[in-house]
C-alpha cells in the first residue's frame, strides 16, 4: 500500500518559515535579556555585519522582531553574560554559547582551509605565516585583549590589499578557535585567548562526527520546519550536503521527518522534508502581526535568495558590493514585510549628524497598490525605525 506525499502550498511553506523564525510572534511583547537570548536560540544565530548606513545588521534583525530591543541588550549577552559568542556560520554571527563545542569541527576545518588558500600561500610563504601567527598569539597572551590597530603595519605599501599580516593572523586565530572576541570598542574587535574568554567551553571535547551531523541537521530542521537536505547543510554551514542528505534519509525512515512536496509561488513542485507535526504547527501559528515591518537584508528569511523567491515570490539581491551605476535599487535596501507578505522594498540612509532618516527610493512589488492604508502602515514602520535609530525626521522620495 502506497501513501501519497502531502503537498504544501507556497503560502503554507512561507507561514511555517515565518513562524519558525519568530516573525509571527507579537513584536510588542516585553524585552529582557532572557527573552532576547531565547529569540536568538529560536533563530539559531543572528548575523553580525559592519555596514552601518542605517544600523548594524544584527540590530535590525532583532528590532524587526522586538519593538523594545536595544543594542546594549545584545552586548550584555555577548560581553557580560557570555551566553552568546561571536563565531562563523556562513558569516560572522552571534551564536548561543551552549553550542560552542559544535564549532570545534569548524575550527579545525577552517584552519586547514585557510592554510591551503591561495591568498594565505601567496602572502605567508614558507614559515613566515607560522611566525607571524605565533607572535600575535604570544603578544595577546602577555598583554591581554588587543585590537588589530594595536599592531603596527610593517608594510605601508605592498601586496596586502589592506590586510596587514597581523590582521590576517588575528582572523586566522579567531576562525580556528584559538582566539575569541570578548568585546568590541567602536565596533572594532578585541581578541583574547579562548581559554580566558570561555574557559569551560574551551575545555570541552570535540564532538564525534556523527553526533555533530545529528546536532547540525536536527537543530536546523527545528528552525526551518520545512527544508531540503541542502537547506539543512546551508543553515549552519558546518556540514556537507551529502551528510545532510544521508541524515534526511535515515530520519525519514525513523519517522523523525516526513517527505513532502512544496509548491512555489509559480506552482512548481519540489521534493522536500518537514517535521512530522507540520500540520499541527501550521494550525497553531498565530495570525501575522497587523503591521508593516522593515527587514534587514540579512534576515534569516532572505538569506537563501532562491528560497525567498520560491516561497514569497520576492526576488532580492544585496547590492552594496555592486557598482553604483549597475544597482537596480540601492546600497542597503530593506524589504517591506506586510503581515506575512513581502510587498516592496526601500533604500534608506541615516544622516546621524542631522537626525534624518532619508528614504532614497521606494518600490512596491508588481500588483501591490500603494493604498492609503498601506502607506499609513509604512509610515508607522518608518516612525518605529526612526525612533530606534534616534532620528527625529523622515524624508521620503518625492
Amino acid at each position: 500500500m502506497t501513501h501519497s506525499i502531502p503537498t504544501l502550498t507556497a503560502d503554507q511553506a512561507a507561514r511555517l518559515f515565518l513562524g519558525a523564525q519568530g516573525l509571527l510572534d507579537d513584536p510588542a511583547r516585553r524585552v529582557t535579556t532572557a527573552s532576547l537570548q531565547k529569540l536568538i536560540e529560536t533563530l539559531g544565530f543572528v548575523q553580525v555585519d559592519t555596514i552601518n548606513v542605517v544600523a548594524r545588521a544584527h540590530d535590525l534583525t532583532l528590532a524587526s522582531r522586538l519593538d523594545g530591543y536595544r543594542p546594549e541588550q545584545l552586548r550584555t549577552l555577548l560581553e557580560d553574560k557570555r551566553s552568546l559568542f561571536e563565531g562563523f556560520t556562513h558569516d560572522a554571527s552571534a551564536v548561543p554559547t551552549a553550542w560552542f563545542a559544535h564549532w570545534k569541527p569548524r575550527f579545525a576545518r577552517d584552519r586547514d582551509r585557510m592554510h591551503a588558500h591561495a591568498w594565505w600561500q601567496h602572502h605567508f610563504r614558507g614559515t613566515e605565516g607560522g611566525r607571524v601567527v605565533a607572535d600575535v598569539k604570544a603578544r595577546i597572551e602577555r598583554e591581554g585583549p588587543l585590537k588589530s590597530s594595536d599592531f603596527e603595519h610593517p608594510e605601508k605599501r605592498g601586496p596586502w590589499w589592506g590586510w596587514k599580516p597581523q590582521k590576517a593572523a588575528l582572523d586566522f586565530l579567531w576562525r580556528s578557535g584559538e582566539l575569541m572576541i570578548p568585546r568590541r570598542e567602536g565596533f572594532q574587535k578585541l581578541y583574547d585567548l579562548t581559554e580566558r574568554v570561555l574557559p569551560e567551553q574551551h575545555a570541552l571535547p570535540c564532538p564525534d562526527p556523527a553526533d555533530h551531523v545529528e546536532w547540525a541537521c536536527a537543530g536546523a530542521a527545528e528552525r526551518l520546519w520545512v527544508f531540503t537536505p541542502k537547506e539543512l547543510a546551508d543553515f549552519w554551514a558546518s556540514i556537507e550536503a551529502t551528510e545532510a542528505k544521508a541524515w534526511c534519509s535515515a530520519a525519514a525512515k525513523a519517522g523523525r521527518i516526513v517527505p513532502v512536496a512544496v509548491e512555489s509561488v509559480k506552482g512548481e513542485l519540489r521534493p522536500a522534508y518537514a517535521l512530522p507535526d507540520w500540520e499541527t504547527r501550521l494550525a497553531k501559528l498565530p495570525e501575522p502581526p497587523q503591521r508593516t515591518r522593515l527587514l534587514c537584508p540579512f534576515d534569516p528569511i532572505l538569506r537563501d535568495r532562491t528560497r525567498a523567491l520560491r516561497r514569497f515570490g520576492f526576488d532580492y539581491r544585496f547590492e552594496a558590493f555592486v557598482p553604483e551605476p549597475k544597482r537596480q535599487y540601492g546600497y542597503f535596501v530593506l524589504p517591506i514585510l506586510e503581515g506575512d507578505r513581502l510587498v516592496g522594498r526601500l533604500d534608506p540612509k541615516l544622516h546621524r549628524d542631522q537626525g534624518l532618516l532619508e528614504i532614497k527610493g521606494l518600490w512596491w512589488e508588481t500588483g501591490v497598490r500603494a493604498t492609503k492604508a498601506r502607506r499609513r502602515a509604512l509610515d508607522e514602520a518608518l516612525a518605529r525605525l526612526a525612533s530606534f535609530l534616534g532620528a527625529d525626521r523622515i524624508q521620503l522620495p518625492t
